[in-house]
């Protein structure tokens, strides 16, 4: 082919996500290439461009005629599951390619694949990225938020592509090379996670104010709307007060109490908290959030529950909690219930992502990370420009907790934020999210904690020996012999 008529980059998997970059890439003036192994997807694709532009795409149908349809060096984004099916598509596609080549995977990929991807393709002189994208289905195709990590020569290829096809917020385009190796993937990982702690709070935010406030959804959504005004402003509180107007044209009343009340995951959120473990992080909000993925699961364990214990006699106490409840201060407790809680989730996050940067020497810029996450992602938010100058004011910040600015907020929020909780407990509504976030608040701020019991134990059963407050060094000490001793000695005395 000659020069002129090659395209600038490539896409090979053309469900919606890729169908909707791609698209996206095209309308911003870059010639694509598209292939998919299903030819049907590649027609429909063609059809779109031509619809929706028309826009410089070409369709492909075999992937030496996809590749050999691109300017050297060749940049190729492949959006299929994670997995054998990415491995796959890379031996299809790298046949065809050559030295300086590049592979960007964008999918939600587990990091460690592709750091062994990296390794393989580069025997062959193929550089290779690991991106995440944020956004859905729509960010894809207006704007999503890019992590790509790997081969900074292959960002360097691509990257005043990525800049125009991020999402675009006042301080530039929500996109950066993130780092070496899989550090993409793993950055993409952590903001699930967090997105798994935002809607778990949010999910707990709702059931307090309908079950314990007693709001009707059209009350629910305006309240959601009017919190999207304030410091909550972002992605997920939007779209709630959306879901909440959405009437059900099957049957009466709103849509959303029809949903049976069992949640999806597709992973990413099970490797943060696995993650978190891993390098001894604690990250409670995030992980009281997959825990309640898994407890959502259980439905007919849980209505099987709720018909026993009701007649072991177990009284819902909701009617009791409510009739002396004060609507108004409910509402505005729970909105700060939901705030603080949200700044220790995304806490646990940054605190993970820090400790792995640190560990594999990535060199992750927290408030980059931050900055990129204001637009085009699923957890979006005003308060993340917050958290973006948090990290410029002190990159070595252990925790946002503890910025002085957000401390404030944290201190000036806690009196309704134990209220929720504590209403939220007599009433016996669950708060696994908040009851983390409040309890992980706790803990981090007490100067001195029990732990100091727990290590006595571990000392008497094992061996494992302590530190003392008043002296350095390890200690050991024959607990029982001592104990029994002062027994012996405490007989002996009143004898």
């Amino acid at each position: 082919m000659e020069a002129s008529t090659l395209s600038r980059i490539g896409l090979a998997g053309l469900a919606v996500m890729g169908q909707n970059l791609a698209l996206n890439i095209a309308e911003k003036g870059f010639p694509i290439s598209v292939y998919n192994r299903t030819t049907s997807k590649v027609d429909e694709t063609l059809h779109r461009a031509q619809n929706e532009g028309p826009f410089p795409l070409s369709g492909h149908y075999t992937p030496r005629d996809f590749v050999l349809s691109l300017q050297r060096p060749r940049s190729v984004i492949i959006l299929v599951k994670a997995g054998s099916p990415v491995d796959q598509t890379i031996a299809a596609l790298s046949e065809h390619m050559e030295s300086g080549d590049c592979i960007i995977d964008g999918g939600n990929e587990w990091y460690e694949n592709t750091e062994r991807r990296i390794q393989e393709v580069s025997n062959r002189g193929i550089l290779y990225l690991g991106m995440g994208v944020s956004g859905g289905e729509e960010g894809a195709r207006n704007g999503p938020s890019l992590m790509p990590g790997g081969s900074f020569e292959a960002y360097n290829n691509i990257k005043d592509i990525l800049e125009k096809v991020a999402a675009q917020v006042e301080d530039g385009p929500c996109v950066t090379y993130i780092g070496e190796g899989g550090a993409g993937n793993f950055v993409k990982m952590v903001h699930n996670g967090i997105e798994y702690g935002d809607m778990q709070l949010i999910s707990e935010a709702y059931d307090v104010l309908k079950n314990v406030g007693g709001l009707s959804n059209e009350e629910l959504g305006e309240i959601f709307g009017e919190w999207n005004r304030g410091e909550l402003e972002s992605f997920l509180i939007e779209i709630t007060s959306d879901i909440f107007k959405v009437k059900d044209d099957l049957a009466d009343g709103e849509l959303v109490d029809k949903i049976l009340d069992k949640t999806g995951m597709k992973g990413t959120g099970k490797w943060t908290v696995q993650q978190a473990a891993e390098l001894s992080v604690a990250a409670p909000t995030i992980a009281a959030s997959l825990d309640c993925r898994y407890l959502s699961g259980l439905k007919e364990e849980r209505e099987n529950a709720a018909e026993i214990l009701k007649e072991a006699g177990l009284k819902e106490e909701v009617g009791a909690v409510k009739s002396g409840i004060d609507k108004k201060r409910l509402i505005d407790d729970v909105r700060q219930a939901l705030y603080a809680s949200k700044i220790c989730s995304y806490a646990q996050g940054m605190n993970l992502l820090r400790a792995k940067s640190i560990e594999k020497g990535w060199n992750l810029n927290l408030g980059e990370m931050a900055r990129i996450w204001k637009g085009g992602c699923i957890i979006r938010a005003v308060f993340l420009d917050r958290i973006k100058q948090a990290y410029q004011r002190n990159p070595n910040l252990a925790s946002l907790i503890v910025d002085p600015e957000f401390a404030k907020e944290m201190v000036q929020r806690q009196a309704a934020w134990r209220r929720v909780v504590g209403t939220a407990i007599s009433a016996g509504i669950s708060t696994p999210g908040m009851c983390a976030s409040l309890a992980y608040f706790d803990t981090y701020r007490r100067a001195r904690l029990p732990a100091n019991l727990v290590q006595a134990q571990r000392d008497l059963f094992g061996a494992h020996t302590y530190e003392r407050v008043d002296r350095p060094g390890a200690f050991h000490t024959e607990w029982t012999k001592l104990a029994r001793n002062s027994n012996a000695a405490g007989v002996h005395a009143l004898n």
